[in-house]
């Protein structure tokens, strides 16, 4: 396969197993880092470590997006990870916004422009929903949504489309929850039950569209290769669950009662305004997915949570 492939976010959950997939594979990978040290100790094996961050504009990391055959672009501020301010808005917006842009117009300056453009984006894309029965399952022809983080994906998306008009085939991927015990919800979620006070956040009646770690990981990898892929995607595994069945999924698989919800106030005395989105959901299918054949290792929640608890990943 012609040119390597320069991945951002790699040390990221998702993005540091897709690029040792792919270093195990064989494939020539570039990582993107805040820290190229720590990115080389966390993937070793890749080609090349070269620093970079979300607003840098330009520089010397515009070189390896010449020659490249792919950019996987998984780089963004993490949303929830933190209490919801003006500025924690501003930098979770401007760091996705920011970030595509510089990467579309270094591949519009690139001699040789990659073939193919994955570019993150979430399901938050379709707005957030307090209830699982507000909404009809939602596909990739469903309309943008109103709130803040839907303005984010939209942004973001439109951000990357202009590599179409370089010849550059764009995937747009709308990832749902990714399941892991490395971060994210779930990881947050396994501490209380732990300790045996594990339980739902918010009402409970919110939809959970996720997806295992191993499936996001295959569909970027399906992505990079495969013609067919353009547009957006929904990377979410084929049925979405209630926030309730979740907790009481989560608790069957670590032997735990799940008795104790954790409550909106709660939630908004630890996150401010992230707390509605937080406490809300979407019902998301993954119709693309589906049409394409594409085969998930774990459609199934508690085969899901059973495997990743079990080995830790």
């Amino acid at each position: 396969m012609e040119g390597h492939i320069v991945i951002t976010g790699a040390t990221g959950v998702i993005g540091s197993e897709v690029a040792r997939r792919l270093v195990k594979s064989g494939r020539k990978v570039v990582l993107f880092a805040r820290s190229p040290q720590s990115a080389a100790a966390k993937v070793p094996g890749a080609a090349g470590y070269v620093r970079w961050d979300s607003d840098m504009t330009s520089g010397e990391w515009t070189a390896s997006i010449n020659g490249a055959y792919a950019v996987i672009h998984l780089a963004g501020r993490p949303l929830l990870e933190t209490r919801w301010t003006e500025e924690h808005k501003v930098a979770c917006y401007d760091s996705r916004i920011n970030s595509t842009r510089a990467l579309v117009a270094a591949m519009a300056s690139a001699a040789v422009k990659p073939k193919v453009f994955v570019s993150s984006s979430a399901i938050g894309y379709y707005g957030s929903f307090e209830r699982c029965e507000e909404t009809a399952p939602l596909t990739e022809v469903a309309v943008p949504g109103k709130d803040f983080l839907a303005k984010i994906c939209y942004d973001w998306e439109k951000e990357a489309m202009p590599a179409e008009k370089l010849g550059v085939r764009v995937v747009r991927l709308r990832t749902g929850i990714v399941l892991s015990t490395k971060g994210g919800l779930l990881q947050k979620m396994m501490t209380p039950f732990s300790y045996f006070i594990g339980g739902p956040v918010g009402s409970g009646d919110q939809c959970l569209s996720w997806i295992h770690l191993d499936d996001e990981v295959s569909i970027i990898l399906e992505a990079l290769d495969n013609p067919a892929w353009s547009g957006p995607v929904n990377a979410v595994a084929p049925e979405p669950v209630s926030m309730k069945a979740f907790a009481d999924t989560l608790g069957s698989v670590m032997h735990r009662p799940s008795l104790f919800p954790v409550p909106k106030l709660a939630v908004q005395i630890l996150m401010g305004e992230g707390a509605e989105y937080a406490v809300k959901g979407q019902k998301v299918i993954p119709r693309f997915l589906e049409e394409h054949n594409f085969h998930f290792a774990w459609p199934l929640l508690h085969e899901a949570l059973d495997d990743l608890v079990s080995r830790e990943i």
